[in-house]
């Protein structure tokens, strides 16, 4: 198996006690395979009164692909879907020429523990019209001491109900009493890895919350040895063959793609429609500002 890289996670504090690290994109591996974003939010037990309540904000050429470990999380979107997603449970929105979403904790004052990725889409689908789909039932199988979860792809006699649109591998790996796994890969693949809870061991080195792994294209296979209550995810997927950029919730093809997208959230254009919110003044819900673009 090829040597696997350490690359240490980013912090960040949202607010209302919610910590985030981010793995995805960093200076040292920017995507595995079309995974091109990946927050490890929680695990946060919100104060009285508090919870994550994140406003309208557009997406472009991906998909955002949220696995929810524990919570509640209310999803709207410009399409006019509104979904309480649960533990186990896949939303997979494909933004594709644009939409909006907000997210809301159900309930202030209780738990979230959550995985937050992008897709990034192929050129040739990156204008897409957009779309939103909730999986509830994911192909779950177990292996002595291990569940395993398959949440996208194919893996072995399993294959995913989410509809990706690159080829790719996405899976939960959890064990409550500690165990040992030994997983065959496909040799065009890169892969990834990150602990969300407990530790994992692989190749006599353990890994924490607090670092992602990644591993070159052309081994078959890896074996991974689970703490008590560990829990993994793990990435994989052909390399991306064309660059992307990203700019705040944007993914794009060019910078020009996204300094238009920018231009057109800022102006109210039509491919960023609203997204619904009885309790607002306006029945809809309020706009996050985005940032000044980076470059001119």
């Amino acid at each position: 198996m090829n040597k696997i890289r350490r690359i240490e996670l980013r912090s960040a504090d949202l607010g209302e006690g919610m910590l985030v690290k981010r793995a995805l994109p960093s200076r040292h591996q920017r995507m595995v395979g079309a995974w091109c974003f990946l927050d490890h939010a929680g695990p946060v037990n919100f104060a009285p009164g508090k919870g994550m309540h994140v406003g309208a904000h557009p997406h472009t050429a991906l998909q955002t692909f949220t696995w929810l470990i524990d919570g509640e999380v209310l999803h709207k979107d410009s399409l006019g879907n509104e979904l309480i997603i649960r533990p186990g449970q896949v939303n997979l929105m494909t933004a594709g020429r644009g939409i909006v979403h907000t997210e809301d904790s159900v309930v202030n004052g209780g738990r979230l523990h959550a995985a937050q990725l992008w897709i990034a889409l192929p050129p040739e689908l990156a204008d897409c019209e957009p779309d939103f789909a909730h999986y509830p039932e994911l192909p779950i199988w177990h292996v002595e001491d291990v569940q395993c979860t398959l949440l996208a792809g194919t893996f072995n006699a399993f294959t995913a109900p989410t509809a990706v649109r690159s080829p790719m591998l996405g899976m939960d790996l959890f064990s409550k009493q500690g165990g040992t796994v030994n997983l065959s890969l496909n040799r065009d693949f890169e892969y990834g890895f990150l602990t969300l809870t407990g530790q994992v061991n692989v190749q006599g080195e353990t890994y924490t919350p607090d670092e992602f792994a990644y591993l070159e294209p052309g081994s078959e296979n890896l074996e991974m040895t689970l703490s008590t209550d560990a829990r993994v995810l793990l990435l994989g997927g052909v390399p991306f063959e064309t660059p992307v950029q990203m700019w705040w919730n944007f993914v794009g093809h060019s910078k020009e793609a996204i300094a238009q997208a920018q231009k057109d959230w800022e102006q109210g254009d039509p491919r960023f429609g609203d997204v619904l919110d009885e309790s607002a003044n306006t029945g809809v819900a309020a706009r996050l500002a985005a940032p000044a673009l980076p470059w001119k």
